[in-house]
């Protein structure tokens, strides 16, 4: 499982069996998991364990690498 970001304990990381699927992401941390589509727009499929807060600080992480994790994304399934 990739690791395209480890900001403030969290670990954005992507099953390599996705590429077939919309950009998305797999986020960890602590007991936390949730898994954000990046495109077509920013949304949240599921979130279990985040509290609103940490949920909060995931949306801040995202938009501010944002590209950083959309060009790991595409380097690693094109």
């Amino acid at each position: 499982m990739p690791t395209a970001l480890r900001k403030n304990g969290y670990k954005f990381r992507y099953w390599c069996e996705e590429g077939n699927e919309h950009i998305h992401m797999h986020v960890y941390k602590g007991d936390g998991i949730a898994k954000i589509w990046l495109e077509p727009e920013i949304k949240w499929e599921y979130s279990k364990g985040f509290t609103v807060r940490e949920r909060r600080d995931i949306e801040r992480l995202i938009n501010k690498n944002f590209e950083t994790l959309i060009d790991h994304w595409n380097e690693f399934f094109r």
